[in-house]
This record gives structure tokens, sequence and C-alpha cells, in this order.
């Protein structure tokens, strides 16, 4: 069902999202082996336009050991190859292929927050490349058995619901998702009009300033598939109590029904039915996990349902994500934390978004 489609998703990919042109360094990182044929056709579509691609492959079963039997120096380490890629590739193309998306959810947590807390100078760097313009980078897919029964999918269904998700059953992709553009620049032109966000919902009333920051249309450049509209706030300015109703998942691991209480930024309370010691070990990352990078509504009504999979559910159209941790610079972010944890929350049952006070979103739709 796939493979007829893999040259257009690549050619998308390449020539859309990145837009790879002549003498581009492209790293190309793939997770797992089962997506060597959307990797190669990325890597054949690059070629042509003149780039550079370099592949990077990686076993899933690497990042279990290495947490299981890494002591702290070597849990701090950051190779020097790892810095130099991202200080100079021009394009980074990362494609999800994982065999196992458990292989995680027993790793010791703590060493979890003390390794992405080592990582977060490489994450910073290439938020910071991007935000001005230096490179491009897109994450993206590739549709596998574990992912399939993750989303309680057969490897058939899962297939399609990415190229549903995607667009690529259309005979044209790239036009929908520049009209998609077209209408997620005109709500974010609405909100960058406006200094103050309102969430209210089920067990749930939460306020944050944007003044000064940047609302970012997202329609398959750094996401793909994409369909959210995102800033990140100030701050400090983060007041109110949220629930999450859908599950959270995060490195294989999950915490159920989560609690979040904001003061002046800050998470000052945090309790999951489920997973609680997980999220409170996460929040402990750092000094900036505990503060909220990003603040997102999603847009992409081709996905209603949780998969696990946080590449598509912060897309979910009707729902509203929050993460904790690393801000966007190009969003006037200034948080920098080793966890980013896009936590997601249904809209579509009386939920309401307010803007300056004025009602812009109920029920999972703008009303702007």
């Amino acid at each position: 069902m796939f493979n007829p489609l893999i040259k257009k998703y690549a050619d998308i990919l390449v020539n859309y999202s990145t837009k790879v042109t002549k003498g581009d360094l492209v790293i190309i990182y793939a997770r797992g082996y089962v997506a060597q044929p959307l990797v190669k056709e990325i890597y054949k579509a690059c070629l042509i336009n003149g780039a550079n691609p370099i592949v990077r492959t990686s076993m899933d079963e690497l990042a279990e050991t290495f947490i299981k039997y890494a002591n702290n120096n070597q849990l701090e380490y950051i190779d020097e190859m790892s810095k130099i890629e991202v200080e100079t590739a021009d394009v980074m193309i990362f494609i999800g292929a994982p065999n196992n998306v458990k292989n995680m959810a027993n790793a010791d947590s703590a060493k979890l927050a003390k390794r992405s807390k080592a990582l977060q100078p490489v994450l910073s760097k290439r938020l910071e490349r991007s935000a001005k313009d230096e490179m491009r980078w897109v994450i993206a897919d590739y549709p596998t058995n574990a992912l399939a029964q993750e989303a309680s999918m057969s490897l058939d269904e899962y297939s399609q619901f990415l190229i549903d998700s995607c667009y690529l059953d259309l005979d044209n992709p790239i036009k929908k998702w520049e009209e998609i553009d077209k209408e997620q620049k005109r709500i974010a032109g609405i909100l960058n009009n406006t200094s103050k966000i309102r969430f209210i919902g089920d067990k749930t009333d939460i306020t944050f300033s944007t003044d000064g920051r940047t609302w970012i249309p997202c329609s398959g450049n750094m996401n793909f598939p994409d369909g959210e509209i995102f800033t990140s706030p100030v701050e400090n300015s983060g007041n109110g109590t949220i629930y999450f109703d859908f599950p959270q998942n995060y490195h294989g691991s999950s915490a159920k029904e989560v609690y979040i209480t904001l003061k002046e930024g800050k998470v000052i309370e945090a309790k999951a039915q489920s997973g609680n010691d997980f999220l409170q070990n996460m929040l402990n990352t750092d000094e900036g996990a505990r503060f909220v990078g990003e603040i997102a509504i999603g847009t992409n009504e081709r996905i209603q349902n949780v998969t696990g999979n946080i590449l598509f559910d912060e897309k979910i159209g009707g729902s509203i994500h929050i993460a904790f941790g690393s801000s966007y610079p190009e969003a006037g972010g200034k948080n920098k934390s080793g966890l980013h944890w896009d936590m997601i929350k249904n809209m579509k049952n009386g939920g309401k978004i307010y803007a300056d006070d004025k009602l812009i979103y109920e029920n999972g739709k703008f009303i702007i």
C-alpha cells in the first residue's frame, strides 16, 4: 500500500519541507532499517538537486543499552561529530521507523533526564540555527508494525492513516499544504495582534502572556505531517491549572491523567494518576524543565485520535498542547532545557480559547 507513494513522500520532504538546493550538506538520520526504501529515495532526490547527502542510521536497541550501562561521565558526553553536524549542516532530515516503541519504557528515568540535560546544547544549537534560517530540518515517519501496534491498527491501516494525514492520497499534496499554509497564516496573523491567551476546558483554566512573541503557522516544514499553530509564551507568565486527558507519551513511557498547576510560569504542582514518578523525574531534568516552552493549537482534521506517536498526536484537529522545557527562538522563546515534552488536551468537548478576552475558538474549532 505504501511503497507506490514513497517517491512522492521523498519529493515533498526534499523539495517542499526542506527545499534542498545545490551544494547543501544534508544529514539524513534514519531510526531503524525498515525505512530504507524512503531513505534511498530521499538520498536520490538530494543528489538530483545537487546537494551532498550523508546518511546516519541507528538501532532502537542502542539507546536502551546506552541508558542501561552508561555511567555518569558517559551520560554527559557529547561526541564531536554530533556537534559538528548540528553546527554545519544546511539540512537535517529525521526519519523514524522504530521496530519497538516501548524499548525505553522501563529505562531509568533519572538517567534519561541526565542524558536529556547533556543533549540540551545540541538541541539549542539546532533551534538557534533554524531560527536564523541557517538550517532547515524536518521530522517524518515511515510506517512500521511497532507504530501500528501502538496505535491499535494493522500495518495497512496505519499506512493509510499516515497517507491520509500527509495528504499523500492527493495528486498534488504540495498544493494542499500550500492551501493549509495560507489559512494557518491568516489565523497566526490574528493571534500576532494579541498579547494574552487563555485556555478553558475540562478541569482547566490557564492563561499565558504572548506579548512580544510570534505565533508560527506550521504546514509541513519542520514536521510531516503537520497542522498546528504555536508560540513560546513569556516565560514567567503562565498561571492556572490544566488537565491533560490524553495519555502523555515520552521516550516510550507514559503518564496518564496529568494535572499541572503553573504560578508565574513555573510548575508548582504536577501529578499523574499513573506514571507519576516518571513525570516528576522529567520535570526535574534541569532548571528549565518546569517552565513552558511552547503552547500550540492542533489543526490537522485528518488526525482525530491518539496514536501514541507525538508527531501525529500533537496535530490532532480540535486539540491543544503545551510543551514543558525548551522553547523556540523563532517564536521569541528564551527557555532552555534538555526536555521538550508535548502534552496534549482534547478541546472538542466544550473547550474554549480566548485571545485578549475575546472568544476565538470553541469545541475544537476557530470561530474567527
